[in-house]
């Protein structure tokens, strides 16, 4: 049986006797980035970031049996806004610097930089380091990104958003459990790791699969100027549906790692499916 042991996400506490001895440390704390913004927020998405992997990394550090394996949380919107080229590990830009990418885009390159610097930083030396550089995790849970979109298709607004040129990267769900468990078994990958399904693609071809999952033909397309508007309503950002992800998983395809969905029209048709089995729907 496990246990629970509460930790603020900042600091060294008891709880990091815990990690001494332990197999593997998974740390996905962060706050969530489904918000505006302001100063206020920002400063939460960044300290949430940084002090937490800070603190993973003091507690590894002092034990004396340190855990074989660290896998942090980062982010696949580490990389530059792309329509063109995907980017993998090796051949993957970095983003910051775009011309014309608003302010709040070069924010969340920011912290994506310092997350994995604080990770780079940390001092673990016995201890395999891995930077989970996710894209959008799909699953049929209440409040995640698969549920808002779902949303909005399930009442007529889930077309383009757009010009519907801008490539979502996502992965299911168990997908994303499954990277998790290969990357413990593989003790030969470390580093920076895209953990997103192979099949990345348009908005307006994403939205289209998706409605047709749901079974809906038509969907009510977002201007550029509605998104703004609907992203102010939703105390939301619409970098979260305007930034170009293309995002492949390099080192994952080349270490033999399958995909069970691989493809999202197949992903979307099972996680709607699971959604409504889920709701009685």
């Amino acid at each position: 049986m496990g246990r629970a042991v509460g930790w603020d996400g900042a600091s060294v506490g008891e709880w990091a006797t815990e990690l001494d001895g332990a197999d593997v440390v998974v740390n996905l704390a962060g706050r969530s980035v489904d918000c505006r913004y302001n100063a206020s927020n920002r400063r939460e998405i960044m300290d949430s970031r940084l002090l937490s992997t800070r603190a993973i990394g003091h507690a590894i550090a002092q034990a004396a049996r340190p855990p074989g394996v660290w896998l942090q949380a980062g982010t696949a919107t580490i990389y530059a806004h792309s329509y063109d080229r995907p980017n993998d590990e090796e051949n993957g830009v970095i983003g910051g610097g775009e011309p014309g990418v608003p302010d709040t885009w070069r924010f969340s390159i920011d912290v994506a930089k310092a997350w994995e610097q604080a990770l780079d930083e940390a001092p673990v030396t016995a201890t395999r380091k891995v930077k989970l550089r996710s894209a959008m995790v799909m699953s049929s849970d209440a409040g995640g990104v698969f549920d808002t979109l779902l949303g909005l298709v399930r009442r007529g607004l889930g077309g383009r958003a757009g010009d519907g040129r801008q490539y979502i990267s996502w992965i299911h769900h168990q997908d994303f459990v499954r990277v998790l468990l290969w990357l413990i078994e593989h003790d030969h990958l470390e580093g920076a790791v895209n953990v997103a399904a192979p099949g990345p693609l348009p908005n307006a071809d994403f939205m289209r699969a998706l409605r047709r999952a749901w079974g809906i033909r038509f969907g009510l397309p977002a201007a550029g100027w509605m998104l703004e508007v609907g992203a102010f309503l939703m105390r939301t950002e619409t970098e979260l549906v305007a930034k170009s992800r293309r995002v492949v998983p390099g080192r994952l395809l080349d270490d033999g790692f399958e995909f069970q969905h691989p493809a999202w029209p197949e992903a979307a048709r099972d996680l709607s499916s699971d959604w409504r089995a889920r709701r009685g729907a």
